[in-house]
């Protein structure tokens, strides 16, 4: 296991944490004509990879050197705008909570050209050793910086859509 961070740094962080330049590439179109449902999750998951490698410092290398690594154990979508061939797109993330061993986000994705909101996703994961495949604490060094993020992130007005129940309204 590593003794220390090999990558992310100890804070501030932004609030929110955003990653931009995103465009929505050819292959992501479904038959009605915008974003595939998955490619959602992708365009998530890798700017997740950029909130977890750049700040966070529980990428590849992390991974990698600990043996271990945030498995996700619960994500909630919502579609709120469709997203079409060639638009560009940005991601901003919060952390909303944390554990010794696992960590709750929230992200939005906002079309570049009017800042709509597109898609949200809620996401909750736990650390993993790869040997025992079971939940395994992060080092001290993660959650010190999880803390830092969480009260830099603090002061971030909740958004309306974070909790929200899946169900038919009635």
């Amino acid at each position: 296991m590593t003794q220390g961070p090999l990558q992310g740094h100890d804070g501030p962080y932004p609030t929110p944490v955003e990653v931009t330049g995103l465009t929505v590439q050819p292959g992501w179109i479904d038959l009605n004509g915008h974003m595939n449902v998955g490619y959602y999750g992708i365009a998530f998951d890798e700017a997740a990879d950029v909130l977890f490698v750049d700040h966070l410092g529980i990428g590849g290398d992390y991974i990698a050197a600990a043996g271990q690594g945030p498995f996700v154990l619960q994500a909630h979508t919502l579609f709120l705008n469709e997203l079409r061939q060639g638009e560009g797109f940005s991601l901003r993330f919060r952390l909303v909570d944390h554990d010794h061993k696992r960590m709750h986000f929230f992200g939005e994705m906002i079309r570049d050209a009017d800042g709509v909101l597109c898609a949200t996703q809620e996401v909750v994961s736990m650390n993993v050793d790869h040997g025992t495949r079971r939940s395994a604490p992060y080092p001290d060094w993660v959650v010190a910086r999880l803390a830092r993020m969480k009260a830099d992130h603090a002061g971030l007005a909740p958004s309306p859509h974070q909790g929200v129940p899946i169900g038919l309204r009635r």
